[in-house]
């Protein structure tokens, strides 16, 4: 019987690997620094490939440091910094652009304009939040604007969008051969993107930003008894292990503990 969880705290500065048992006591951690990447005054950007590296040596360093195996966990969630933005080629898996990262302004303009046609509330009452460079989905209209390549492969349905819990779990799940595509709520909830009262991406927000439906994942619970997929035995993990848990702005204790059979985990 599987005694731990394990979740992935994809940070601004860094990803770690914890190893949980029932009680939510830590049994293993490791953690690995980023690259902070600012090519101009008010951008900052992730090297997304650089984030998956490190995601699969600190999941192989904390079970090293242990004398718990892969396959001795139950269920894998993830927590990850919001709002941070990549879109990568669905059929090899390579960014069109390094991650535009929550705190970058770039997207100044667009929200400008935003603003200037429907006020800065002009989506609140769909998304719940104002027009602001944070969220993705002006980040998303930058990147398709501004490279040709993104733009003409998204209308093709060969971009996948993603804030980094949806990359690193497409990632674990298989990546190219047939990763799962998915956000949760709390992720979509900062996208700008999803109107609140149906959970849904929204169609009009859409058309006025010009993003193609198709390059976005399929919203999910947060805690999910329905599996995305399972972690490969030749993986980080080295063993076949359900991904099911996700939470934005690292706001997990214990993210898996819903894909326990019921009576294994204490709810924390």
């Amino acid at each position: 019987m599987a005694k731990y969880v394990g979740a992935v705290d994809q940070g601004t500065t860094s990803t770690r690997f914890i190893i949980f048992d029932h009680t939510g006591r830590i049994m293993g951690l490791e953690q690995k620094e980023h690259e902070q990447i600012f090519p101009k005054p008010g951008w900052v950007e992730h090297n997304p490939l650089e984030i998956w590296k490190n995601t699969q040596e600190v999941i192989r360093g904390a079970l090293s440091k242990t004398d718990i195996e892969g396959s001795d966990l139950a269920a894998i969630g993830i927590t990850n910094q919001r709002e941070t933005t990549v879109l990568w080629d669905k059929n090899t898996g390579k960014p069109y652009n390094n991650a535009i990262v929550w705190q970058c302004t770039r997207t100044d303009e667009i929200c400008k304009e935003l603003i200037k046609d429907g006020g800065q509330d002009r989506f609140r009452d769909k998304t719940g939040l104002p027009v602001a460079t944070y969220f993705s989905g002006p980040k998303i209209k930058w990147i398709l604007e501004n490279n040709t390549d993104a733009r003409a492969a998204a209308e093709k349905g060969d971009v996948y969008f993603g804030t980094m819990e949806t990359w690193v779990i497409w990632w674990l799940t298989g990546g190219p051969e047939g990763g799962a595509h998915v956000t949760d709520v709390t992720n979509a909830s900062r996208t700008m993107l999803m109107d609140l009262h149906s959970l849904k991406w929204d169609d009009d927000i859409l058309g006025l930003l010009s993003i193609p439906k198709q390059i976005l994942p399929e919203i999910v619970p947060s805690s999910d008894t329905d599996y995305w997929g399972f972690t490969a035995n030749d993986g980080p993990v080295g063993a076949r292990i359900p991904v099911c848990g996700a939470l934005g702005d690292q706001q997990a204790a214990l993210v898996g503990q819903h894909c326990f059979d019921p009576g294994q985990a204490k709810n924390t």
